[in-house]
């Protein structure tokens, strides 16, 4: 008997499953390197709180699926996360159309985002950056314009070292390939915002508590 031939769309489909299966496989070292930063991240969720309680703000910026992490972060502030509680002062840098193309047009692409910290940044606030890279030059001017303003740089990247990692005050570099390190950002922008509505949820108890004495 002549065996027939093989299933094309059959064997598509395994190899397509196959390179899903990897890709889940790859996601580990990504969580990995978060449990092992899980106090930063913690301690970067109780920092923020405490500042955009005492009125500051948080500035957030990255390019492509960093920028859609950037803003699912601010989304979360001014709206809410997990429980009801007040809206924070939030900004994606990215997000307002107008400005953006005013600045690329006028001042290049590199200038993006270090116009908008010197308009917007104020001492105190945070600016976070997102990056699988870590080598995008308008992050790279937007860490530059924060310091002489006096706003604090974070940034959440890919595999370190890399540059933006090195230049701002603090960061987290989540292992893995480019799109595992993305999938490991928005995990580590859910555990700020757990830590930060934690730490919200307890300055309210102890003013609670003060004002019942």
């Amino acid at each position: 008997m002549v065996p027939l031939p093989a299933n094309p769309a059959r064997q598509a489909g395994g190899d397509s499953v196959d390179a899903v299966l990897s890709h889940l496989d790859e996601v580990a070292p990504a969580v990995d390197s978060l449990r092992a930063q899980a106090a930063r991240l913690a301690a970067w969720g109780d920092e923020l709180a405490g500042r955009l309680m005492r009125g500051h703000r948080l500035l957030a910026a990255g390019n492509g699926g960093s920028a859609a992490e950037a803003q699912h972060l601010t989304a979360e502030l001014v709206g809410r996360f997990d429980g009801e509680r007040e809206a924070f002062s939030a900004i994606s840098l990215h997000a307002e159309s107008s400005a953006v193309t005013a600045i690329a047009n006028d001042y290049g692409y590199d200038q993006l985002f270090a116009r908008q910290v010197l308009g917007h940044g104020r001492d105190g606030d945070v600016l976070i950056l997102l990056s699988t890279s870590g080598k995008s030059p308008n992050l790279l001017n937007a860490v530059e314009a924060a310091r002489r303003v006096g706003v604090t740089t974070w940034a959440l990247t890919g595999a370190a070292p890399n540059p933006l990692a090195r230049s701002c005050d603090e960061f987290v570099a989540v292992e893995g390939l480019p799109a595992n390190a993305q999938e490991g950002h928005l995990m580590a922008v859910h555990m700020i915002c757990r830590a930060f509505d934690a730490a919200v949820a307890r300055q309210a108890r102890v003013g609670g508590e003060g004002n019942a004495r």
